[in-house]
């Protein structure tokens, strides 16, 4: 192994890093282990609403801007030494690769211009002679973040293996719903995944060096596999007997991604890139080494077992720091911002519900916070499933992204087909739906403590706020009408009821 000839930088100087993507699954981990550092960050974020839930918050700068904007870029950009741009754009539709390319020259101008000494970039390996779209968009933004004056450290990676990642969570899901499978023969290619542990180690090293650096550095774990063979490690590591993989040639990309999709919480839309990505062989190229520049980290580099069993124990534990799910994409061009105003213009339809109950505020906030995923939502649950069954045929989201912990939520992370819009412990929660829909809804609870004859109460409120887009959408809102008595006033019984069984057993274990 080449011995590392650039130093790293003293800690406590204050170097001031910027990372975009801050509310992704990389960049959101990235910047508690920057802090760690006492490296001075700021973080860019189109909407500072969806990190305002990060336990890091507090201890960053906060650039609001869009990529696409020089001036809020640039702006983002001023003082900064070294930036990470952590920015994909493969949901934005087939002409993705444009708007990335744009996107890299955008912000490479920009950097120059602000005078940044070091852009840090985390593409894909693409060593392969036949690369997919996706593949081949991550090389070309690559170069156009290189073909400004300042220099970038491109780092590529392929699969990722970390608790929360879009690639252990198809791994996962494939894994444990299918004793039986036929694949595609892709599941036959090469790879060499990595630890998300260790993809930070990479990052956060390449922040502190001396002197800046140009160049294409490949990043691997230890191992080189197929994906079949990462299936059955999953599966033995998980207790499962070996499964049964069935090579067929005839599921193209198109129906792996589509199978993926009804299959496992990633959607298809996700699936897609990764599946073309798949197509290759994802090897690190040696003469590409990282190790010139950076050392492993010191504890050595997770071996692709140890990945699997820390991302699980995590899962497990209720410990995901960062979801691929955290990451929200721009709204749809007719889609005005989300926090509007019901006087923008807009009809608001709503259905108001409430309750004044003699139960704790602290178990009925308790019950509200654990909504959704494996804790259902309440009654009616099958509508609810339906319903994302239609969302994910039409290509949105469904239900099965479900939640990051079963008990606590926090501002940004999405929770089944909704996201958390907003938050405010044990008073209210606001969700914003992010299924396929005719226009924009929410679904908000609120708790406001009253009292009547001298006796402390709670009402309890839940309200369905639905702004329709033209016509269509208020078709859409009369149409659904007559389920929302099916799935409204249940809910809010059974939350209540829920919140009064947990005073019940509070109530027990105080008399034993």
């Amino acid at each position: 192994m080449n011995t590392p000839t650039n130093k790293l930088f003293p800690l406590n100087l204050g170097r001031r890093i910027l990372v975009t993507g801050a509310s992704g699954y990389v960049g959101g981990r990235l910047v508690r282990q920057l802090l760690s550092r006492d490296f001075v960050v700021r973080a860019m974020v189109r909407d500072k609403n969806k990190i305002s839930g990060q336990s890091w918050i507090n201890q960053v700068e906060i650039a609001e801007g869009n990529a696409s904007d020089f001036s809020s870029v640039k702006n983002a950009l001023t003082g900064i030494h070294t930036a990470f741009y952590l920015l994909h754009s493969i949901n934005l539709g087939s002409n993705f690769d444009e708007i990335e390319a744009e996107m890299a020259r955008n912000f490479a101008t920009a950097a120059e211009e602000a005078g940044v000494s070091q852009i840090i970039y985390l593409g894909g390996i693409a060593n392969d002679k036949q690369i997919s779209q996706h593949l081949e968009s991550r090389a070309n933004t690559g170069r156009q973040l290189a073909s400004g004056k300042v220099p970038v450290i491109e780092m590529r990676a392929g699969i990722i293996i970390g608790s929360g990642s879009a690639s252990f969570e198809m791994l996962r899901h494939l894994t444990h719903r299918l004793p039986i499978m036929t694949t595609p023969k892709w599941v036959s290619n090469r790879t060499q995944p990595i630890a998300i542990r260790d993809v930070l180690w990479y990052l956060t090293s390449a922040a502190a060096l001396v002197k800046p650096v140009s160049g294409i550095f490949d990043i691997g774990g230890p191992a080189v596999l197929s994906y079949a063979e990462m299936m059955q490690m999953f599966a033995k590591i998980s207790g499962l007997r070996r499964r049964w993989i069935i090579k067929v040639p005839v599921l193209s990309p198109a129906l792996s991604s589509l199978w993926i999709g009804l299959v496992t919480p990633v959607p298809t839309a996700l699936a897609r890139p990764l599946v073309h990505s798949l197509i290759s062989e994802v090897v690190a190229d040696p003469k590409k080494s990282i190790s010139g520049l950076i050392s492993p980290p010191p504890e050595g580099l997770l071996q692709v077992n140890q990945a699997i069993e820390l991302a699980l124990s995590l899962t497990t534990q209720n410990q995901v720091e960062s979801r691929w799910s955290d990451a929200t994409q721009p709204a749809a061009p007719w889609q005005k911002a989300q926090s509007d105003p019901s006087w923008a213009g807009e009809t608001i339809y709503r259905d108001h519900r409430e309750k004044i109950v003699e139960t704790s505020k602290g178990n009925l906030w308790k019950s509200i916070e654990q909504i959704g995923g494996d804790n259902g939502w309440y009654g009616a649950d099958f509508l609810w499933w339906a319903r994302g069954i239609l969302d994910r045929i039409f290509g949105g989201v469904g239900l099965r992204r479900g939640r990051r912990s079963p008990d606590t939520l926090r501002i940004g992370e999405s929770l089944d087909f909704w996201r958390v819009e907003n938050l405010e412990q044990g008073v209210s929660l606001k969700l914003y739906a992010e299924m396929i829909l005719p226009g924009k809804a929410w679904l908000e609870f609120k708790i406001e403590e009253i009292i009547i004859d001298g006796i402390k109460l709670q009402k309890i409120s839940q309200e369905a706020t639905f702004s329709p887009r033209g016509l269509g959408g208020q078709l859409y809102w009369f149409a659904i009408s007559p389920f929302h008595v099916l799935i409204f006033p249940k809910m809010l019984a059974n939350l209540v009821r829920s919140a009064n069984k947990k005073d019940y057993l509070d109530s027990q274990l105080k008399e034993s």
